[in-house]
Parts: structure tokens; sequence; C-alpha cells
């Protein structure tokens, strides 16, 4: 057997810890005694893109992920409305001639057709230069809620559709002047999905009657031949990419769904969901890099799809001494500070415990027991802790001062408050939003020796995320009456609305800072990423949780405690996206390989 040398090129290094370890090889672990390697995570996610103007259900869609056309639909009522977008924000356009909804689509940006649709059915083909609408040959058959294939304005395939609510198999071809009729679908079905070209076209999912359905035919040219169904029954679905290479998202399983599925030309794949479940919604581009938007409660939401990119990742650190919820905390992944909290039992802790990248020490407790509380930091030699809850139902804004060895009373905030966000450093912080006896807006800025009221949250909230400094910060997520997913950006005079996260939450933590955050936890699994524009999906954290601690960068973040149940686990984000796997040499036969292999070095 070659040894490692030989095989990689280099030898096996030893390194306590992986610092200087290098992506791709293996180096062995003296601290923990280990063969480790590290290396990229790779992922698929959606973002959130900027909103259509014109909110709407059951449009028409052409394009590509970075230059999209939306066309028709119903607000209510039906709308002609025609929108494009270049990848960043959409534009309104010229009209269709004819407003409807449940149209037949295809095509690009600047060349597509929309055709049939719900204002009787109808048959009406109307064609797109880039421009201006222009009515061209009608179809044969007269239907709505179906789909199309096609390159352009000159090419389409039309398949599907209604009346009647049983759903028809009629296939129609246009050729830039007439429709044809042309072989049917081997099932019909209504509001099913459809991509590709007039030559080499996917139909799948749909209704019959009122039944949801699973059916994939693959038409090339000439014939429907039936192919391996979706994984989930569901209509009115978003779609992109072509026969072999296609992506089916949202739509209705009986209930509104995320659900996404990736087609290979062989099977379909259960992949990431969308952050908003819809059904009735735009779609286009491809399998890779997608566009859907709009879709139930006439939503103006737009989510972009990228397959195969790098993605940030977890790793496990040192778990506290105390499992708790509803704590306070601040500092980096190798210096941090976690205080208070709720223990198992509803019990009400002063506990304070100090990070040093490895372990928990336990050090000198706060003045008195509290949950709900909040703080800010640069490590754990240096922070605040401010309001929180003392007895049930009495908040308080009492504010400690923490030096490395001692919390010591400062200045109370303005407004007693629990359950709120906060970000900056011992000297000059932030407190803003929160829970009195109801949920408030209150803002306060702290200089170091007193708290002053400055502008207002436009949304009063408890439970959300906070980050940034107390001159350029970021609130995002929370609970009003309901779970929200308001976001709003502070310039040190006033909070301004910005593009809200991917999916209401509360109980969430953030780090990072204004222009590059985080928001962690709340209740998803999934970490969010702030670009200082939109927000994107990110990695999965190993134990998903709310109520949690939270601090650090957008690039190093740290994640301390939470629940249900309370833990004291602490997670380390990289968000270069590196993760680090043990070999075992142990428990499985692989491992044992390498062992071997290693062991001729």
């Amino acid at each position: 057997m070659a040894t490692y040398k030989e095989s990689v090129g280099t030898a096996v290094q030893n390194i306590a810890g992986d610092t200087g370890a290098v992506t791709g090889q293996l180096w062995y672990d003296s601290s923990d005694s280990e063969f480790k390697y590290k290396y990229q995570a790779y992922g698929n996610a959606w973002s959130t893109g900027n909103s259509l103007n014109t909110g709407r259900v059951a449009m028409g869609n052409a394009g590509t992920q970075t230059a999209g056309l939306a066309f028709g639909g119903n607000v209510p009522p039906n709308t002609a409305a025609t929108e494009q977008y270049d990848g960043t924000s959409w534009t309104e356009v010229n009209d269709l001639n004819t407003a409807r909804n449940s149209l037949g689509s295809n095509g690009t940006q600047t060349s597509a057709l929309g055709y049939g649709g719900s204002i009787s059915p109808n048959q009406q083909n109307e064609s797109w230069n880039g421009t201006s609408w222009t009515e061209v040959g009608d179809l044969n058959t007269a239907r709505d809620s179906f789909n199309g294939a096609g390159a352009d304005n000159t090419s389409a395939l039309a398949f599907g559709g209604e009346p009647p609510n049983d759903g028809i198999a009629n296939t129609e071809s246009w050729n830039g002047s007439s429709w044809t009729e042309v072989n049917d679908l081997n099932t019909g079905t209504r509001k099913g999905g459809g991509t590709g070209t007039a030559t080499a076209a996917l139909a799948a999912g749909g209704q019959i009657s009122t039944s949801q359905v699973r059916n994939t035919e693959s038409w090339n040219g000439t014939n429907w031949t039936s192919v391996a169904d979706l994984n989930t029954a569901k209509n009115s679905m978003g779609t992109s990419g072509t026969n072999t290479a296609g992506l089916w998202f949202g739509g209705n399983t009986g209930s509104v769904t995320a659900q996404t599925e990736s087609w290979n030309g062989s099977i379909w794949t259960e992949t990431t969901d969308m952050a908003i479940a819809r059904d009735l919604i735009g779609g286009t581009g491809s399998q890779t890099a997608a566009l859907g938007f709009g879709g139930s409660g006439a939503t103006s939401s737009t989510e972009e799809w990228n397959a195969g990119i790098n993605l940030g990742a977890w790793y496990t650190g040192g778990t506290m001494n105390t499992a708790k919820k509803v704590l306070g905390g601040f500092g980096t992944q190798t210096s941090a500070l976690a205080f208070g909290g709720e223990t198992p039992g509803e019990s009400r802790t002063a506990k304070t415990e100090s990070y040093n990248g490895t372990s928990w020490s336990e050090v000198n407790d706060l003045s008195s027991g509290k949950e709900q509380l909040t703080g800010v930091g640069t490590d754990n030699t240096s922070g605040l802790a401010f309001g929180g809850e003392i007895p049930p139902g009495a908040v308080t804004g009492q504010t400690e001062s923490w030096n490395g060895s001692v919390w010591t009373e400062v200045n109370d905030l303005n407004t007693a408050r629990s359950d709120l966000a906060s970000c900056g450093t011992k000297t000059a912080a932030l407190a803003f939003g929160g829970f009195t006896t109801a949920n408030v807006a209150n803002n306060e800025t702290w200089n170091g020796t007193n708290w002053t009221e400055v502008g207002d949250l436009n949304t009063a909230r408890r439970a959300f995320g906070g980050a940034g400094t107390n001159t350029a910060a970021l609130a995002f997520g929370g609970y009003t009456t309901t779970e929200v997913a308001n976001t709003e950006s502070w310039n040190g005079s006033n909070w301004t609305e910005v593009n809200d996260l991917p999916e209401v939450m509360n109980s969430n933590a953030g780090a990072g800072t204004q222009t590059a955050a985080l928001s962690i936890g709340g209740g998803t699994p999934r970490t969010k990423s702030w670009n200082g524009t939109n927000w994107s999906n990110d990695s999965q954290m190993n134990t998903p949780r709310g109520s949690l601690a939270a601090d650090g960068t957008q690039a190093a973040a740290i994640a301390i405690g939470g629940s249900p149940p309370n833990t004291g686990a602490t997670e380390l984000w990289d968000g270069t996206g590196f993760i680090t796997k043990t070999i075992t040499t142990t428990t499985d036969e692989g491992g044992q390989l390498w062992q071997k292999h290693i062991n001729t070095v």
C-alpha cells in the first residue's frame, strides 16, 4: 500500500488544534489525539431579492435570474402589469393588452409569449419584443391554469390546463405565427408545472379533479413519455430549468408549501426549501440560478436560488457548566462571557461564565438573578449587562459593568424592559425595543456613563436580533402580536425599514455589523446572512434553538445556550465555510482503512 506522503505529496503533520492546518489535507491533532481534515462546505440556498412593484398570484413569467419578466396575474382584480428584473430590482414596463391570470408563458426578457388565461378562459396570444406586447395568433384550445415551454416568442409549447376541472391533455406547438395541435400528454392535468423548449419540455405535478398529482412527463419534440414522479404531489408551483435539469419550488400539496425539488433527467431530489411557503408563484431561470416571485396572498416577495455555492459552517465549541435560555452574552469565539438566564425548572440565575475558546469557567455572579436580559462587550474582560426580568412580570433597567473580574452597578436604562436587543461596546452601546407591559419601540444610547433616549424603532417588538454599533445598527425579526421578519437600519439618528428576513421569526440572536450581519437561531435551523442589502439562507446550526445569546462577526460568530430544551451548547461559526472532520478509526471500515494507510507513513 502506498503511504500518505506518496499519495498526497506531504507527510501527515502534527498540529495542536487546527491552527495552520491546510484545507484538503489530513493532519494529526495532538490536542485531541485524533486524525482530522478540513473541507469547504457547499450547498444550495434561497436568498431574498427586492420585491415586485405589484404583488400578485398566477402570473406569466420568462427570462433568467438576472433578466426576468413577470406579467399579468391577479392582485385582485386581474392585472396586465408587466415588470422586468435586472438581478437587483423590478421595473414597470408596458402592460399586456389584456389583463388576465393563470396564463401560459415562455421566453426571455426581450422575446416572450403570454397565451390563454383566466378571463373566460381565453385563447388570446401576445408576443413581447422587449418593449411592447402585440396580439398574434390565438391558441386552438381556450384554457387557463396551465404552463408552457419555449426559448422565445417564435417557438413554444402549450400543454394541459382547464376547463374542465379534471384537466386536459391537449398540447399545441407555436412556430412564430400559428399554433398547431400535436400529440397530447399521457395524463391530462391542470395547474401543473412546465419548463424547457418546444422540442424538449418537461411537465410535472398538477391536479386531476381536486387531487394533487406527482406525474412527470418528458417531451422529445414528438411524443410525451412518462418518467419518474415528483417526490410530493403538488400543484401551482414555480419552475425553472430544462427537461433534463429542472427545479420545481413552492406550490400546494393540500396546503401551501416551500418545498423545492431538483430534476436531473432521471429522478427528483428534495433540496433546500424556499424561505416563504407559497403557491400560484412565478418562476424562471435555470436549475442552478432561479427566480421565484409573487404567489399566495398576492405577495410581492422575490427569492433568488443559487446552487453549489460556498456556505458558512457551524462547529461545536465547549459546553457551558449550566444549561440555560434567555441569557445575555457578548465577546468573540476565543473570549466570551455568558450571564443570567433561566435554568431548567424556570429558575432565574445570576451565574456568569467566561469562555477562553475551549472551555467555560464560572466567575463572579451578577448582582441578582435575571432573565431576558442582554449585553454588549468586546471580550470576556469588558462589557455591560442591562435590562431583563427579575421576579416574574417585574422588568428592570438595571445596568451592570464587567471589568474582567466583577460586576459593578452603573446608571440604569431610562425605560426598564426585558427581551430587548442591543449592540456596541462597554463605552458606546445601543438598547432597542423590548417589553414592559407591552412591546416597546424605545431606543437608548450609552456613552459610558448615562443612557439617553434617541429615535425609536418603527416597529415595537420584543425577542429579536441586533447587530452593529451605537451609530450604525441593524434590528431584525421579533414578536409584535405575531412573529415578524421586519428589518430596520440605524444611522445614529433614525431607524429606516429595509429588506425583511426571508421568513418570520422571534427569539433569534444577532452578530456582526450593520452591513455584514448574521441572524442566528430563533426556531429556524438555518442561519441568515445579511450583505447590507438582502438576507440569504446559510448553513444550519448543529443544535437548532431560540432564546440564545450570540456575538462576533459575520465571518467568526459564537452562539451560546438557548432552548428547547435548555442547553449549554456553544457553537462557533466559520463564515468561510470550512468544516473539520474527525477520521474515525474504531467505528467504521473507512476509518480503519485510513488508519492502516496513515500507519505506513
